[in-house]
């Protein structure tokens, strides 16, 4: 392929044929990255409405975080944590200061955060609550998204997710969303050890939780003596408007964990905080990863953090976000049939209009120059990476509002 230049459809064709058809992307071949924008291999220029999943809050190729990366790379990559390293220690003192918390155990993806944070509650439950052995019971929500593992996948609701996976292993109980009550009943089993929840539900449409809904969740694990985990790892580093989303209600998670935009894009890292009470259960040996912690992702986080604070990104979502959602809820049409989200983490509602859907809706706005995805069939998420500009938001409204009016 070196002697020809690549084209996009060149491109799909050898994703196609050599890789596993475990995705189902919009027919666009990304070559480059710069701020809020990518272009394709054929050189046009798009707005990316996705960052990522809101990894790349920061927007793409940050020069703060590329430099760390590149800074670090040429000096030590990679240790293991058989021995230290001289940047480890670092990252640990300005994160656990950074988002108020004891301690860190730092993993690579949002996933494996996850399983820490399962693997820490249950070890907690045996070793400080005093839950028999092989009882803890941990509560997740319907309609929830905490990544891919068999684990994991055991207790969603999406059978997409965890069709033909099986046999799933026990110790999960799953509730409605946004439903106190709910939560209340399930509590009063003595073994419950903790309760795991995304602040708003990104992966199934940015839903918002009404207010009140976190604190009082939180409250009522206090009370029962049961350990409140946010799984922050889309609506954490400032996406929300906050630098996270359980700081719109103040609520201060026991097991926080925290992926995606840590790292601003460039490098694989997650983390799970904790006060010692929780993480120091977990002894030499009992959990671990070869790349956790490296020297490379704990440059490149540090980085990633120091310009959320320098830039003021989580005041910049907050005030563009409503922004955002004030002249989406002003485009006239029967297509757009709710707009709702926090800070830059917003869906719309798209109801199906002379056979055209959210999936033609994207490909649409493709062509005029913006990228965004659908999630669930009818809901397209717009979540831009923070550090766009108030011109930039309202040239991205005239783009969508004139892809969704071209079926109407």
């Amino acid at each position: 392929m070196t002697a020809e230049k690549m084209t996009s459809k060149m491109a799909m064709e050898l994703e196609d044929r050599y890789g596993a058809h475990n995705y189902h992307p919009l027919p666009v071949v990304l070559a480059r990255g710069q701020g809020v924008h990518v272009w394709d291999v054929e050189g046009k220029r798009y707005y990316d409405f996705l960052s990522s999943y809101s990894a790349v809050n920061q927007g793409h190729c940050h020069p703060k975080i590329v430099k760390a990366l590149t800074d670090q790379a040429q000096v030590l990559a990679l240790t293991s944590r058989a021995f230290y390293n001289d940047v480890l220690g670092v990252f640990e003192k300005y994160v656990t200061e950074y988002f108020g918390f004891e301690k860190v155990l730092p993993m690579n993806t949002g996933a494996e955060a996850v399983e820490t944070a399962i693997k820490l509650c249950r070890k907690w439950a045996y070793q400080k609550k005093g839950i028999s052995a092989n009882q803890a019971k941990i509560i997740v929500c319907d309609n929830n998204f905490h990544g891919r593992t068999t684990t994991i996948v055991s207790f969603s609701s999406d059978p997409d997710a965890f069709g033909d996976y099986g046999p799933f292993g026990p110790g999960f109980v799953r509730i409605p969303y946004n439903n106190l009550p709910a939560l209340e009943k399930a509590l009063e089993d003595t073994d419950v050890a903790g309760f795991l929840v995304e602040p708003i539900q990104g992966e199934a449409g940015v839903f918002v939780p009404d207010q009140g809904y976190l604190s009082g969740a939180a409250g009522l694990c206090r009370k029962k003596n049961v350990l409140f985990i946010a799984d922050e790892v889309q609506t954490g580093i400032a996406r929300t408007g906050r630098l996270l989303a359980c700081d719109h209600e103040g609520v201060r998670p026991d097991i926080l964990i925290l992926g995606k935009a840590i790292s601003g894009g460039l490098y694989p890292v997650s983390a799970v905080l904790a006060d010692d009470d929780v993480m120091l259960v977990i002894k030499p040996g009992q959990h671990g990863s070869t790349f956790g912690g490296n020297p490379i992702g704990a440059r490149v986080a540090i980085a990633a953090l120091e310009v959320v604070r320098e830039e003021k990104l989580a005041e910049r979502s907050e005030k563009l976000g409503a922004l955002l959602r004030k002249e989406l809820s002003a485009i006239d049409s029967p297509m757009i049939s709710l707009v709702r989200g926090k800070g830059l983490l917003n869906a719309v509602v798209i109801k199906p209009t002379g056979g055209m859907e959210a999936w033609d809706v994207c490909l649409r706005m493709a062509e005029n120059g913006l990228l965004a995805k659908p999630t669930h069939g009818d809901i397209i998420r717009f979540a831009p990476p923070l550090v766009i500009t108030e011109e930039q938001i309202l040239d991205c409204v005239a783009i969508i509002r004139s892809s969704i009016l071209s079926f109407t």
